[in-house]
C-alpha cells in the first residue's frame, strides 16, 4: 500500500460519459494530467491503479471504475534549509501561500544561494517532517511584498501553471505612485521588452511582448501622490513598474524606474525614512485549487513600511 506521507494520491470514478475511453484520455480529460507527469506515473510500479490493480494508460475503462494515481513526493535537495519567520496565508497538502516581506528573493539564484524564501520554506517543511518540493508558481521582485504561491508537488504545479498561462489567476496589487493617472480607472496596453542600452531594465517598445495592466485610483493623497489598485492581465518582468512610469506615475521608492523628482525635499526625506524600496504590494490572489477545484480568494496584509508611507502621504498637507 502506498504511504500517504511519501505519495500524493489523486482519485476519480469513471462516469458514463467516459465509458469506453482509454485511461490516458480519461486522465487528460478529467484531471488534466500532462504527458510529462504521465511518464513519471508510468515509471512507478503502482503509479496508476484501476480497481486496486496496476493499470496501463492504453486500457479501455468502464463506468464505475475507480482510478487512483500515486505520485511520489519529492524534496528540494539542492536548497539549504534555513530557519525563517514565515507569514503563511494558506496551506494544505498540495500548496502553500506566503505573504513575502520586502527584501526577500523568492528562489536561490547565482550568487544568492541562501537567505531566500525557498530556504525558509524548505526548513519549515523539514521541521514538520513533511516531504515536499519547492515549486514557485510565480515570483515577485525582491523588493515587492505580498502573496507568493508555492506548489508542493508536480501535479499541483502543473495545474496552477496552466491556470496562469490561461489568464485564470486574478492577481491584484496595491501601488503608491507619484502623480495621478489621467483617469480614475484605465488600462495600459503597451508592449514591454529589454532596453538596448541597459539589458537589466525593461521598457515600452513596439517589438516587445504584449503587456496589459489595469488600474483604478484608490486614494489621492494631499501631497499629490496616489494609491492605486492594479490588476495584471499579463505577467511581464517589472510590468507594473514599467507601465506606471510610462503613464507618468512612477512608483514611490523605485530607483530603477524613477521618473522626475517633483516632490519637495522635506517630503522626499520623510518618504526615505520609512521606505527603501518600490512601494508595491501583491495584495490579493484568486484562483482555483489545483486538486479540489475550489475557488480560493486570498489576501495579504499591508506591510509596516507601506502603512507608515500612507501616514506620511496623508499628513503632509496638514503639516505644511
Amino acid at each position: 500500500m502506498a504511504d500517504d506521507r511519501t505519495y500524493v494520491r489523486l482519485t476519480l470514478e469513471v462516469g458514463e460519459d467516459d465509458h469506453g475511453r482509454t485511461l490516458r484520455e480519461v486522465l487528460r480529460r478529467r484531471l488534466g494530467v500532462s504527458r510529462r507527469l504521465l511518464v513519471k506515473l508510468k515509471a512507478e510500479e503502482m503509479g496508476i491503479v484501476r480497481n486496486g490493480r496496476r493499470a496501463w494508460v492504453s486500457e479501455t475503462v468502464s463506468a464505475g471504475d475507480r482510478i487512483e494515481l500515486r505520485l511520489p513526493r519529492e524534496q528540494s535537495e539542492d536548497i539549504l534549509p534555513q530557519p525563517m519567520d514565515l507569514s503563511i496565508v494558506f496551506e494544505d497538502e498540495h500548496l502553500l501561500v506566503v505573504n513575502k516581506p520586502p527584501g526577500l528573493i523568492v528562489h536561490p539564484t547565482l550568487g544568492h544561494y541562501a537567505g531566500t524564501l525557498a530556504n525558509g520554506v524548505v526548513h519549515y517543511w523539514r521541521e514538520r517532517g513533511e516531504i515536499a518540493k519547492f515549486h514557485p508558481v510565480h515570483r515577485l521582485d525582491e523588493h515587492t511584498s505580498g502573496l507568493v504561491v508555492v506548489a508542493k508537488h508536480a501535479y499541483a504545479h502543473q495545474q496552477l501553471a496552466e491556470q496562469m498561462a490561461r489568464g485564470e489567476f486574478d492577481k491584484r496589487y496595491l501601488a503608491y505612485v507619484y502623480g495621478c493617472p489621467p483617469q480614475l480607472s484605465g488600462t495600459v496596453d503597451a508592449p514591454i521588452g529589454r532596453s538596448d542600452a541597459e539589458p537589466h531594465r525593461r521598457v515600452v517598445r513596439p517589438d516587445g511582448a504584449p503587456s496589459v495592466t489595469h488600474y483604478e485610483v484608490n486614494e489621492v493623497f494631499p501631497c499629490g501622490a496616489t494609491k492605486l489598485n492594479i490588476r495584471l492581465e499579463t505577467g511581464r518582468t517589472h510590468q507594473i513598474r514599467v507601465h506606471m512610469l510610462h503613464i507618468g506615475c512612477p512608483l514611490i521608492g523605485d530607483d530603477l524606474y524613477a521618473g522626475p523628482d517633483p516632490q519637495p525635499a522635506e517630503l522626499a526625506r520623510k518618504i526615505g525614512n520609512v521606505i527603501q524600496r518600490q512601494a508595491l504590494h501583491a495584495s490579493r490572489l484568486v484562483f482555483r485549487h489545483p486538486v479540489k477545484d475550489e475557488r480560493l480568494a486570498l489576501e495579504a496584509e499591508l506591510p509596516e513600511d507601506l502603512r507608515e508611507l500612507e501616514g506620511v502621504l496623508r499628513s503632509w498637507q496638514k503639516e505644511n
